[in-house]
């Protein structure tokens, strides 16, 4: 009738067993000799003397086994299965084994198994994949095959998710099986069901369910273990997070869609009803009827639809609850009948008990519940604010919405009629026991009963001391019977919102989900168990016998921690993590452990204490119990049916002249089965599972697990008896005392639920694989040390504090003058001992478990070889809890130390020195220690605690943080003073001991708390491994009271001998922010700086450089204004190259200016771009105004070039318009002729006189008009540009002397070379540490490994400079430049952006082409120059490099090749182009190349139109135009790899590789590029005629031209006068006369011949 299902070794919860077969071990001491047999079996049936264990026996160790009504099946090891007992389905088979001679299941063969499960007349089996295999009865569809009676062997059943497509096989985790049905949890842990009846939880009212079909009622949660009754099924469920059981509560059945709440308003008062019946909630009969009892209403657990009933399964202290357990209970009233106010004839309609309920409850707690153990609610809500800020979970349902909105319906009739009663007389009023509402006379069968047993329900376990839980009972009892029918109809709205507001602020003791730290890695305390099925015999445990259709939970189960349910015939059972057993059902046989009535709901079973269950199993009619006893060895207990000899299974409602239990009796022989790891029952059977105590090995598991269950036991003892009634006198201690009492009791409940976690892990490991490698306190160790240490600290915090002493009162009155409690449990012997210090002995008890844990551990250890892995793992973990044991018992002796000194501290100065994690080290009242130069009369007290060193004086003191204090002796040979010197960040001050050894102990103490404190004291779980002496550099934090620069600001950073020194953080008050480097205490490297602008209300921000406490070096400032600096400071000044940017495009006065300053203001050249006005200059500077020569251009097109003074043009220059208008004279103000000068017009005509006025508005002429000759010289007015601008040696002259400065030098080539490497190398390594010290400026690992080679001073700076030298000097000026933190790569980024500043935007005009590029020449010799001061034998320009010594051969064939003209070989003759424009010019093309394209722009449209117009022609034509001899003319051509002659049509076919090779001259940018294009190019043509003639012809410049002209054509370059004069200007000088000059010189003429060309 029981079917059971345990769990096997694979399975990864432990609370995936059910009831499972007892494995058992002989003791080493027994008969048997120590082997290492295990998985031995044994059963037997009854509980009297005379019965002896049957030993089963087999080849293999029995894994697991599973009973059923009378036949059972086992698992061995292998993955094999064996049955024994009756099978009738197995038909021509064997159809009976005996129980000693079990028969292997062959169709299993070749499947590994691992969970076997049994039902009444039917069996299951899991194996390795997860799949199921059912056998046996299958009338009712148990085993989830259609269209078959009985199943003779074991048969795949495929359980598919049919929601998906296509449908996907579910792994199943573990059965369970029943009479009439089968139950599977997945991997999802989701709940499967087939077979019939209600107990499957479908919504369904066709049976069977012949395929496997999801518990819908149950999916979103997450189910930990199933077991299966007769006709009942129970789930383990983990409780929901809280954000999770929040959910709104439906207002609508969902099932025939009918509203769950009714609203009637009647004259005085509105009726609301929660009772609505839903058709679809009866369990349906065979015959299709609903079962009724007469003159019962339909089930009140069927008419709350079962979504609601899910909605509100886990609800919160301060939620109104719709119903509860005892509202179930009260399911023989009709509550439709006692809202309307419609009795029905026969019923009594009141939900409430009269006077003789009453009488008989008090009855029957003061006999019955005085002798039961009161239940232990480990988890049970406080009534004190445990933790600030959180709040109670508050749930709105649809019912809550419904009552307040009659509130405006009924008015103010309601309100005056009802406001009058207090929320306290409505308490006592309607509070169950003291008084009732009259009802009609009569009675529903059964009705007195479930009265009492609605009263019982509400008032179990609320037997405790603690005044606080009858304080949040009653309020939570208010909340709910709130939500009765009965009383929703008689009470004001307003009264019924202000009582579902909780009264107390209720925080659950153990934080919601456990510890965070432990995850998933310990089984989950926080429990729910759900039920469903028939309920005759109140198996279901919801206070009723009615059925239910779907999932329920159980709610006073709720809190109990439940860890494991097993399910008999017809009761159930559930395990806790305290080792308590709460049973309900059928209790006939006595099977309950407890002779209470009613069995509807919960009850703990009758066990002597002491007693700790930690695992069950349930039969037919009887329960079995493994449990602890006073030693460590399991011992067994067994309550129900006595089956007599020779007498085989009588019918279950047959027990007349069968004896039976009235509690759980002890079995006599359990002390000789050895270590018993598991118990199993079914039908009238038992069997137990056990192995031998090799090595010591078993007993020494279950010596562990047993002390950790026990020691969970006395936590929660501790936590329900002492820390509860504590925490409810909280307003009777002072603030600071209720806030630490507070971390103290969460401390506490994290370490007490980690070790009812940990017993639950390790009990389940007794119930599996009985191994040590897997166990969490060796793998995960730091969860309990930190735990340990957490726990430790918070009590040792509220001993110094005094919190002890303030609870002394409170508790003398509470636990009174004799705490006998108090004094067993915390194990003292002691008599007349002080409440306080009693309380201080309880809760360091917790600490010598550790002790515990150490020498459990060392005990297994000692079952392996010393040199194993195994012993090593057991030894390590002891160690750890040996050493933290240690260090907490030093920390507890500094704690009572500290409060020993608090109490005779002087009280003024106590307020503000005592903190709760301050511990005194050392102090010096007995005047060991002095202030040097004191005065005579000064009182000098030092006390060191570990966190401070104080100085008290008088009323006074000074608190010195250790972090920030150093430390050293004064040697004694020069004062003879015992002196220790003292460093703080603002003081420094001698201290004089009395004596060398008082030094001595002095300065070992100072610096083992400087050491301590800067560690994080107490962290490590041992002191070893402490240094003589802190580290001179530390991090610390500091907030400075003295020094007038950082006063009240806080610094957070590293420090150095008393001063910060190195990366930190400053903070001032005003919110200036400093973030960076400091050196000797001032801000000194990079840093960076912010500073509030309290006029604008944002923040100016500095980034950069810093020296001695200022803004020195490159950085950049971003202004509150908007404006943006970056460059050089100097003294928190702009001081040298630096770009201001002021505004933005849209803002009222955008600009930039580039340049130099001095001293914050633009002095020396610089450029300013007026974006506003359309205006560039560039020019000289002096105090912030144009002073000097300059250029103005504007976006009109007019060039200005001359003198400034003022910030005006004034003095002589040159002004030109974009149509060549030329003025050259004297100027006044910007654009104002004022002074004699020459007026030029395109044409050539000039006015010479006297001119005034502004220009484009007017002109007065004073002087000759002069229309020049055809014939005359026009010399004058053809002078070139650029006469009175700035020289371009004096541009940028201070980004050349900041390159110099960071080599060294004070001025250009004045320095050492080998300084200048040390400083480039100094300057690479500093920067490459502040990247990788600044996330945000991460530098690839390409640009890291350039870094590191440049920062090797290389070998080519010395020594001869060869050809290969040279070429590594050139790859190292590549590298260099590449590189912006080079100093070179430096320079280099600050000329292309200045360069391109000048030159991009209104800068692109043609007039400044010859000043663009005289510019690069100027940076070119600029650039030479540093690098022949790196490179000091680099030849200068133009020298050669000599030729690498070679034979004679080679000289003289040397000689003959120089007698050809040939231009020099590349990179011989040294010079600045060939070996920096390859580096400068790619990154200054584009501004440069558009100069050109402006200057060319009339010519290069000339030659583009030629090119266009004579294009068009074809291949043959074009070459006969330009007069190309026909000897070159190509007779065939390549197209796509094949020769095509050439025809009259062939167009863009001749010469095409050498017009693909002219095109990419556009790719190229330096000059010598260019020309390698053009070389490769007459090359090409070469090679293309030399196939068609003779290999000895050479070319002469007549033949040659032509076919030059005709490539240039077809190349169609566009800009090729811009190209052409680009080479020409910046050609290296060594290469004009040579090969590549003659080329240039072609391709020039080219160029000028297609701009004359004449077509017809």
């Amino acid at each position: 009738m029981l079917c059971q299902c345990g769990c096997s070794e694979s399975l990864r919860h432990d609370l995936c067993l059910t009831d499972c077969l007892l494995l058992y071990v002989f003791s080493s001491s027994g008969k048997e000799d120590s082997s290492g047999e295990r998985g031995l079996l044994h059963t037997w049936k009854g509980y009297s003397y005379s019965v002896t264990p049957e030993r089963v026996l087999l080849s293999r160790p029995v894994l697991q086994a599973a009973l059923g009504t009378r036949h059972g099946i086992l698992l061995v090891e292998g993955g094999q299965v064996y049955s024994f007992g009756e099978f009738p389905w197995k038909q021509s088979q064997v159809s009976e084994a005996g129980p000693l001679k079990p028969v292997l299941e062959s169709a299993l063969s070749g499947q590994r198994v691992i969970a076997v499960a049994a039902g009444s007349f039917h069996s299951g089996a899991l194996t390795e994949d997860g799949g199921v295999h059912m056998w046996g009865e299958n009338s009712f569809g148990q085993c989830g095959l259609s269209s078959l009676a009985v199943v003779p062997n074991p048969t795949p059943v495929a359980v598919l998710d049919l929601d998906t497509s296509p449908p996907h096989t579910i792994r199943v985790l573990e059965l369970a099986c029943g009479e009439q049905h089968s139950l599977a949890l997945s991997a999802q842990h989701e709940v499967w069901a087939w077979g019939s009846g209600c107990q499957l939880g479908l919504v369904t009212t066709i049976f069977p369910v012949w395929k496997p079909q999801k518990v819908e009622h149950l999916v979103g949660r997450h189910v930990l273990q199933v077991a299966c009754g007769a006709f009942h099924s129970l789930a383990l469920v983990r409780c929901l997070p809280p954000q999770e059981s929040r959910r709104p509560l439906p207002d609508k059945c969902g099932q025939c869609h009918q509203l769950l709440y009714t609203m009637t308003d009647k004259e005085d008062h509105v009726i609301i009803s929660d009772s609505h019946y839903c058709p679809l909630g009866v369990e349906l009969l065979a015959e299709g009827e609903a079962r009724l009892g007469p003159g019962r209403s339909p089930p009140l657990g069927l008419q709350k639809h079962t979504d609601y009933e899910s909605g509100r399964a886990v609800a919160q202290n301060g939620e109104v609850l719709t119903t509860t357990d005892s509202d179930i209970a009260a399911a023989g009233t009709d509550s439709d009948q006692a809202v309307g106010g419609v009795g029905a004839a026969g019923s009594r309609n009141s939900p409430y008990p009269d006077d003789q309920a009453v009488k008989e409850y008090l009855k029957l707690s003061d006999t019955s519940l005085a002798d039961e153990t009161p239940p232990a609610d480990s988890l049970d809500l406080l009534t004190s604010d445990l933790i600030p800020g959180v709040m109670p979970v508050t749930t709105s349902s649809a019912l809550n919405s419904l009552v307040s909105s009659c509130a405006s319906a009924v008015g103010e009739r309601v309100v005056s009629t009802y406001e009058a009663l207090s929320l306290k007389k409505m308490i006592n009023y309607y509070y169950p026991g003291v008084g009732g509402v009259a009802g009609v006379p009569g009675g529903v069968p059964g009705g007195p009963a479930e009265e009492r047993v609605r009263l019982e329900e509400s008032m179990q376990g609320k037997k405790s001391c603690s005044t606080g839980d009858i304080r949040e009972e009653e309020a939570e009892g208010l909340s709910r019977r709130l939500s009765l029918p009965g009383l929703l109809s008689q009470v004001s709205p307003r009264l019924l919102r202000r009582a579902s507001r909780p009264r107390v602020r209720a925080v659950p003791l153990t934080p919601v989900g456990g510890l965070p730290e432990a995850g998933e890695l310990l089984p989950s305390l926080q429990t729910e168990v759900w039920s469903w099925g028939r309920g005759e015999e109140g198996q279901l445990g919801h206070g009723d016998n009615l059925p239910r259709l779907q999932p329920l939970c159980i709610k006073c189960l709720s809190s109990k921690e439940v860890v494991l349910v097993a399910a008999g015939a017809h009761h159930s059972l559930a395990l806790t993590a305290q080792s308590q057993v709460f049973s309900w059902g059928s209790n006939s046989s006595g099977q309950l452990g407890h002779m209470a009535s009613p069995t509807t709901i919960p009850r703990l079973a009758k066990l002597s204490e002491g007693i700790r269950v930690w695992d069950v199993g349930a039969g037919a009619q009887h329960t079995l119990l493994l449990a602890d006893g006073d030693c460590y060895q399991p011992i067994l207990y067994y309550s129900g049916q006595q089956v007599k000899d020779g007498v085989q299974d009588a019918p279950q409602d047959q027990t007349e002249g069968y004896s039976y239990t009235q509690q759980p009796v002890l079995l006599p022989f359990c002390m000789n089965l050895g270590y018993v790891s598991g118990v199993f029952a079914g039908g009238q059977s038992c069997v137990a599972l056990a192995d031998r105590n090799v090595m010591g090995f078993i007993a020494s598991l279950h010596e562990l697990a047993s002390a950790e269950r026990k020691f969970y036991c006395k936590l929660s003892s501790v936590k329900n008896h002492i820390l509860r009634p504590l925490l409810d006198l909280g307003e009777n201690y002072r603030p600071a005392s209720t806030v630490l009492l507070r971390s103290l009791a969460r401390c506490y409940s994290h370490l007490c639920h980690l070790t009812g976690q940990h017993s639950a892990s390790l009990t389940a490991n007794l119930r599996r694989r009985r191994e040590f490698k897997n166990l969490v306190m060796l793998e995960h160790a730091s969860i309990f040390l930190d735990t340990y240490n957490e726990y430790c600290c918070s009590v040792g915090n509220f001993l110094v504090m005094g919190g002890f002493q303030a609870l002394a009162k409170p508790s003398l009155e509470f636990f009174g003058k004799c705490p006998e409690l108090l004094q067993r449990l915390a194990e003292s012997s002691e008599e007349n001992i002080p409440l306080s210090d009693l309380l201080v002995t309880l809760f360091y008890l917790p600490m010598r478990h550790l002790h515990e844990y150490g020498r459990l551990l060392l005990k297994l250890g000692t079952c392996f070889e010393v040199s194993s892995v195994d012993y090593q793992k057991l030894q390590d973990g002891c160690s750890k809890f040996e050493a933290l044991a240690l260090h907490l018992k030093r920390r507890r002796k500094e704690a009572e130390y500290t409060y020993h000194f608090w109490k005779s501290f002087p009280g003024k100065m106590t307020d503000s020195l005592r903190k709760p994690r301050r511990r005194l080290i050392c102090e010096s009242s007995n005047k060991a220690l002095t202030l040097q130069n004191s005065g005579r009369f000064s009182v000098n007290w030092f006390i060191l605690f570990n966190d401070a060193l104080v100085h008290a004086q008088f009323s006074t003191h000074h608190v010195f943080p250790l972090a920030t204090l150093w430390v050293e002796p004064i040697p004694e040979e020069n004062t003879g003073l015992h002196g220790l010197k003292v460093v703080s960040p603002e003081e420094t001050f001698t201290l004089l001991a009395c004596s060398s050894m008082e030094k001595a102990k002095w300065l070992r103490s100072i610096n083992q708390a400087v050491d301590q404190a800067m560690s994080g004291a107490g962290q490590s779980g041992s002191g070893a491994g402490q240094r003589a002496e802190p580290p001179i550099s530390r991090t610390a934090s500091y907030t400075f009271y003295k020094d007038s620069r950082l006063k009240e600001a806080t610094y957070e950073g590293r420090w150095l001998a008393g001063k910060p020194n190195g990366r930190g953080v400053v903070k001032w008050l005003d919110g200036r922010i400093y973030t960076g480097t400091f050196k000797n205490g001032l801000e000194d490297g990079f840093g960076d700086y912010v500073m509030p602008s309290k006029t604008l209300n944002l923040n100016d921000h500095y980034q950069g450089h810093w020296k001695e406490g200022k803004m020195h070096g490159i950085g950049t400032y971003k202004y509150a204004t908007g404006e943006l600096y970056d460059g050089s400071f100097q003294d928190n000044m702009r001081h040298g190259h630096g770009m201001l940017r002021s505004g933005t495009l849209n803002s009222s006065s955008p600009s930039v200016f580039i340049g130099q300053w001095v001293h914050d203001k633009k002095t020396g050249y610089g450029v300013f771009d007026d974006i506003t006005r359309g205006e560039k200059y560039m020019g000289m500077w002096q105090d912030d105004q144009r002073q000097g020569t300059g250029v103005i251009v504007t976006q009109f097109g007019l060039y200005y070039e001359g003198a400034f003074n003022n910030n005006k043009m004034q003095g002589t220059g040159v002004l030109l318009s974009e149509d060549n208008t030329t003025y050259e004279g004297e100027f006044s103000e910007d654009w104002t002729l004022n002074g004699k000068g020459v007026l030029t017009m395109p044409n050539g005509d000039y006015f010479e006189g006297s001119f005034t006025g502004e220009w484009g508005s007017g002109l007065k002429v004073t002087g000759s008009f002069f229309k020049p000759n055809l014939y005359d010289s026009d010399g004058d007015k053809g002078r070139a540009l650029g006469r009175l601008a700035v020289r371009p040696e004096e541009k940028w002259r201070v980004v050349f002397e900041e390159c110099w400065m960071r080599l060294g030098c004070e001025a250009p080539g004045q320095g050492e070379n080998q300084r200048a490497w040390e400083n480039i190398a100094v300057a690479l390594t500093t920067s490459r540490r502040q990247h990788r010290d600044s996330p945000e400026m991460n530098l690839s690992r390409t640009q890291n490994r350039t870094l590191e080679s440049l920062e090797f001073i290389p070998q080519q700076h010395v020594g001869p400079v060869t050809m290969e030298k040279y070429d590594s000097i050139r790859r190292y000026l590549i590298k260099a430049c590449d590189t912006p933190l080079h100093p070179l790569g430096r320079l280099m980024e600050t000329l292309v952006a200045v360069y391109r500043m000048t030159y991009v935007g209104v800068g692109a005009n043609r007039r400044l082409l010859l000043q663009a590029v005289n510019e690069i020449m100027s940076y070119l010799a600029r650039i030479f120059q540093l690098v022949r001061f790196l490179f000091p034998d680099l030849p200068e320009e133009g020298g050669a490099i000599p030729e690498p010594s070679s034979d004679p051969q080679d000289k003289k064939d040397s000689n003959c090749a120089d007698t050809q003209l040939e231009s020099p070989k590349p990179g011989r003759v040294v010079s600045s182009s060939a070996l920096l424009l390859p580096v400068l010019l790619p990154r200054l093309y584009p501004p440069l190349f558009t100069l050109y394209a402006l200057e060319k722009e009339r010519e290069d449209d000339v030659y583009w139109e030629c090119v266009l117009r004579l294009n068009k022609q074809p291949d043959v034509a074009l070459l006969a135009f330009l007069g190309v001899q026909h000897k070159f003319w190509p007779v065939s051509v390549p197209v796509l790899g094949e020769k095509t002659e050439v025809v009259s049509s062939t167009k863009d076919a001749c010469f095409a590789s050498a017009t693909e090779t002219l095109q990419q001259i556009s790719t190229t940018f330096t000059p010598s590029d260019k020309l390698q294009v053009i070389q490769l190019t007459f090359e090409e043509i070469t090679k293309e005629v030399m196939s068609s003639l003779e290999d000895n012809f050479l070319w002469s410049m007549d033949d040659l031209f032509p076919v030059f002209l005709y490539v240039v054509l077809r190349a169609r370059i566009r800009n090729l006068g811009s190209e052409v004069s680009l080479i020409e200007d910046l050609m290296d000088p060594c290469v004009q006369h040579g090969e590549h000059g003659i080329m240039f010189t072609t391709l020039k003429a080219c160029y000028y011949q297609i701009q004359h060309e004449k077509t017809t």
